[in-house]
């Protein structure tokens, strides 16, 4: 017996395809769905995760602010104590300047050279004398700008020619000069000897100035 199938098969066929390809689309989207909410879950997480972090870093950040202000207060405040503690070291060193002052003029004035007197202005020192000769003021300009390591720039302003009455018939020409010297305080005496190459040269305009004086005659007034 012979069975013939009647039934639009090609028509159920297409429908089964078109079945099937909805069912694999439904699949596939909420396949899709769930990679996307997945992603979106893990990307929420870093967000989240990185926010944390940078609230921690502003936090820290924060606190780093402060610690530098107040290093910087600190360092104020240290430089501030510094500076009021070589005040006071230059006030007791600047006690004992003039004991140096006189102890120099001793040691450094040549024979034949008279102070007859001399002005402390800070540490500039003025000083106005007497001499027999100009080569006397030169050797003194020298022995200050070499010598003394406590008195420094000697500074010629003035030289003129004078006379000294020793009796009645005996008069003698002098030279009466003007000086500037600059004192040095203690902290300088001791940089000065602890520099590298430090040497106790006269300067050369000192030295310029004691060779002209030396070889100049004396200017009357």
């Amino acid at each position: 017996m012979i069975l013939i199938n009647l039934l639009p098969h090609r028509e159920a066929a297409r429908k089964r395809r078109r079945e099937a390809f909805f069912a694999s689309l439904g699949a596939a989207a909420v396949g899709g769905l769930v990679i996307a909410g997945g992603l979106y879950l893990w990307l929420a997480a870093q967000i989240l995760d990185q926010q944390g972090k940078n609230q921690l870093l502003k936090t820290e950040i924060v606190k780093l602010e402060g610690q530098i202000k107040e290093i910087s207060t600190l360092q104020q405040e240290i430089a501030a104590l510094r500076a009021r503690q070589q005040a006071v070291e230059d006030l007791q060193a600047d006690r004992n300047m003039p004991v140096h002052l006189l102890n120099e003029l001793v040691r450094q004035l040549p024979d034949g050279v008279y102070i007859s007197s001399l002005k402390q202005d800070n540490q500039v020192v003025t000083l106005v004398g007497t001499a027999q000769s100009n080569e006397r003021v030169s050797e003194l300009l020298r022995n200050l700008g070499n010598n003394s390591p406590w008195l420094t720039r000697p500074d010629l302003v003035e030289i003129v020619a004078g006379s000294v009455t020793l009796s009645p018939r005996d008069q003698r020409r002098v030279s009466n000069f003007t000086m500037r010297v600059r004192l040095l305080r203690s902290s300088e005496v001791k940089a000065a000897a602890a520099a590298p190459g430090a040497s106790g040269s006269v300067p050369a305009a000192s030295a310029a100035a004691a060779a002209a004086l030396a070889a100049a005659p004396v200017n009357k007034t």
